[in-house]
Parts: C-alpha cells; sequence; structure tokens
C-alpha cells in the first residue's frame, strides 16, 4: 500500500516537472511511461488542476490543445515568458557581452528552463554558433553579485566607500551616495554623487572597475527636485561621458535622420530642406562630442560657438594627423 502511495506521488510530481518546464503531456504515452492506464493520467491530471485553482497558483492553468493531443500549463502573458521572449532575451544577452562567460552560461541556460524541451533545442541550434563563438569583455568579472548588492544600497539610500581602479590604472577611493545602475555599451555603470557636495553632476563609475565597496552606515535622502531620473540622464547622455548639460544645434546632411533621432532621444527637428536637416539637442557635452566627431562630416556643429570652436580644433588636429599622407 505504502509502495503504490509512493508511486502515485512520484507520479503526479513527475507529470507536474514536465508542465512546468513547458513541456506537453500526451496521456497515452504517459500511461505506457508509468504503467498505468490513461483514465489514471487523467485523474493525476485533474488533481494537479485542483491544486494550482485552489492556490491561484501564478495564474496558472492546464489547458488541453487538441492539436497536439497533450496537455499544458499556460499561465496569462504579463506573468509567462514564451519561447519567443526566451530567444529574443538570449540574442539581446549575447550581443551585450555583458558578461563573463560564466555567468552568461548561468543566465541563459536558467531562462531557457522556461520553456519545453523542444523548444530548449530549437533555441540552442538557433544562437549556437553566437554561443560557440562569444568573447567575453576584457575584465572578465563577474558582474552579478555587485550589481545586486549595488542596487540594494541604493534602495535602501546607503553611502557607500568604493575602491575604485580608474583608466590609466590609478586606485582611488570615494564616498558617494549611489543614485542608479545603468547598462550602456557592454557596460554596467553605478550613477552616484560624492558624498560631501550637494547634488551637483553625478558621477559615473564602471562597474567592473569597482574592486570593493562598504555600507557607511549613512543613510542619505533628496529632495523631489533632486531625486535622479535614469530615464532622462540616458536620454542626454554618449558613451557614459558626462560633462556640462548643453544645448547643441547641428546640421545633419547623412543617409539616416531616424538613426540621430534613436542615438539622440532628446533631439528635435528645427528645419529640413531635402537632404540637409537642422537639429537641436539637449546633451552632456563630452560624450556627445565623441559621437558628433564619428560622424565624420555628414555633421555640422551650429551652436553653441565654444562647442564649434572645441569641435574645429579637434578637427584641425585630425587633419594634422593625416595631412602628411595628402597630396
Amino acid at each position: 500500500m505504502e509502495e503504490l502511495r509512493d508511486n502515485k506521488v512520484n507520479r503526479i510530481l513527475s507529470i507536474f516537472e514536465k508542465l512546468k518546464d513547458r513541456e506537453g503531456v500526451n496521456a497515452q504515452k504517459a500511461a505506457q511511461e508509468f504503467g498505468v492506464n490513461e483514465k489514471t493520467i487523467k485523474r493525476d491530471i485533474n488533481d494537479i488542476r485542483a491544486y494550482i485553482d485552489n492556490r491561484n497558483y501564478n495564474n496558472l492553468s492546464i489547458v488541453y490543445k487538441r492539436s497536439e493531443k497533450a496537455y499544458f500549463l499556460i499561465g496569462s502573458q504579463d506573468v509567462t515568458l514564451d519561447k519567443k521572449d526566451i530567444l529574443a532575451i538570449c540574442k539581446i544577452l549575447l550581443e551585450s557581452r555583458a558578461f563573463c562567460c560564466e555567468e552568461m552560461d548561468h543566465i541563459i541556460n536558467s531562462v531557457l528552463h522556461k520553456v519545453s524541451y523542444e523548444d530548449k533545442k530549437f533555441i540552442k541550434k538557433i544562437i549556437g554558433n553566437e554561443l560557440l563563438k562569444f568573447t567575453p569583455l576584457e575584465h572578465k568579472e563577474k558582474l552579478l553579485d555587485r550589481i545586486w548588492d549595488l542596487s540594494k544600497f541604493i534602495h535602501n539610500k546607503e553611502a557607500l566607500e568604493i575602491k575604485y581602479k580608474k583608466n590609466g590604472g590609478e586606485i582611488v577611493k570615494r564616498k558617494v551616495r549611489p543614485v542608479s545602475i545603468i547598462f550602456s555599451e557592454y557596460y554596467f555603470y553605478l550613477i552616484a554623487y560624492f558624498s560631501n557636495s550637494k547634488t551637483g553632476m553625478p558621477i559615473v563609475y564602471r562597474v567592473d572597475r569597482i574592486i570593493n565597496y562598504k555600507s557607511l552606515k549613512e543613510k542619505f535622502r533628496l529632495d523631489e527636485s533632486e531625486r535622479f531620473q535614469d530615464g532622462e540622464f540616458r536620454k542626454r547622455i554618449q558613451f557614459m561621458y558626462s560633462g556640462e548639460l548643453m544645448k547643441v544645434k547641428f546640421e545633419f546632411t547623412g543617409s539616416s535622420l531616424e538613426a540621430v533621432l534613436d542615438k539622440l532621444p532628446t533631439s528635435r527637428i528645427l528645419e529640413s530642406h531635402e537632404e540637409k536637416h537642422i537639429l537641436e539637442a539637449e546633451v552632456y557635452g563630452k560624450g556627445i562630442k565623441m559621437w558628433l566627431l564619428s560622424q565624420g562630416s555628414e555633421i555640422k556643429v551650429l551652436s553653441p560657438k565654444s562647442f564649434v570652436d572645441e569641435m574645429a580644433l579637434e578637427a584641425k588636429k585630425i587633419y594634422e594627423i593625416y595631412n602628411c599622407n595628402l597630396q
């Protein structure tokens, strides 16, 4: 009697696990697998259905799909990820190169567990070459724990002391008030203010270069007017270089105006004449300078004058580098 009960428990749990893995359960095949009849499998599925319904288990339900002759566990679209979502997430993760090999494998395998065995095989085949040829960033640091810890400090509004490795290799200590973590162009960044300053300019630190960190056991608060707005900051910064916030007016003669508008979300078109467009954008200085220079002769800065002069000087330096090769 005890053995029969154990067999039933193991059978029901096994069926439930298959359903949770988004695999279809065919009553006939399951009956053969467990050495019972189809009615027994259907009773097991009804027991699982009752269990889920009684507990409102994540808005899930079991349905029978006649086209596949199998039972499936489904949920409302706002609480579950389907195979299309998972494929898109895997593609974005691999393209981002945001994590080292170990963490990338861990995340991708974790999300793949959300789909059926067949869908998992399909997705792995689609992303297989990208996985095989995946090249991590040079720093090769593990970031998941760091991102989580820093996010908790941000949520709790705790001041921190961080030990940070600068571009040239110099190690410095900084006392900061962390306000956000942002991902951009391969890297995660901690956005913070110096502890001893009024809000002022936010400081940007690459998370992989934060060697260690500790709480100063001090809470901080920002007035509503000082509250950091991640979305607004992201619209105005390029390559995560801050600098002075300014309005830049420029002329664009390239082929894809859409790409400019996507790259600079604060930009607005002032004038358009055939293939020439005049735009204005509110941006942080140093990063926008790098991006404008990357567009070559397709962009000409019109104002402010100080920035026009700065761009002209940079163009002159570039000309002098290549001048020896010009006829």
